[in-house]
């Protein structure tokens, strides 16, 4: 899952959900300074990614992608599950898109001495971008892909593979439909585990 999925699943504490976003720029394990929910956000994180990734659905997702990009296709479903997300936010969140982007914003503002560069990156990125918000409208997505392929250290076909995306939009809106809700119960089961529920 991308940002906003793991956001989202860390659940309503607002250390929890910054753990959630931390997770894609923080390597090793969390600090043991840390407040306990920013290092379970952090650990919930790591678990989604796994779960996410043995999933049988999203295993069958994969395939809709041909070679070369089937290599990248965790990336492709991370950028289009957000996409989802974001496009039916309203269906999951009575926070409204543009303020927990604010709120996340302020969050990493607030510990930004501890935060790594990368992640203080990412958020002058969110902010400059109109992200979360963004994340509803395929430009956005295609933005992202690009600056994901930039990032990578060996050429790659992500910058262009939006219309690849757009092909497959309704098997993968079938593929969230059917998976995010075991994501939901599997995150909420978590958190209840590591003490954020």
């Amino acid at each position: 899952m991308n940002h906003l999925a793991h956001i989202f699943l860390a659940g309503t504490q607002a250390q929890a959900q910054l753990g959630g976003l931390l997770g894609d720029f923080w390597r090793g394990a969390p600090a043991p300074d840390w407040p306990p929910a920013l290092r379970a956000g952090v650990m919930l994180h790591r678990k989604i990614d796994v779960y996410t990734d043995s999933h049988p659905f999203v295993i069958e997702a994969r395939r809709l992608f041909d070679a070369p990009l089937r290599r990248y296709a965790g990336i492709l479903l991370d950028m289009y599950f957000d996409h989802a997300l974001a496009r039916d936010w309203s269906r999951y969140s009575d926070e409204s898109l543009a303020a927990l982007s604010t709120r996340m914003l302020d969050l990493v503002a607030a510990d930004a001495a501890q935060l790594p560069a990368d992640l203080l990156r990412f958020a002058h990125y969110m902010r400059s971008h109109g992200l979360f918000v963004g994340y509803a409208q395929r430009a956005a997505i295609e933005q992202a892909l690009g600056g994901i392929s930039g990032r990578l250290r060996r050429a790659n076909p992500l910058a262009e593979a939006g219309p690849e995306l757009w092909q497959r939009a309704s098997a993968l809106d079938e593929t969230f439909a059917r998976f995010f809700p075991d994501l939901i119960g599997y995150a909420h089961d978590r958190r209840r585990l590591l003490g954020i529920d």
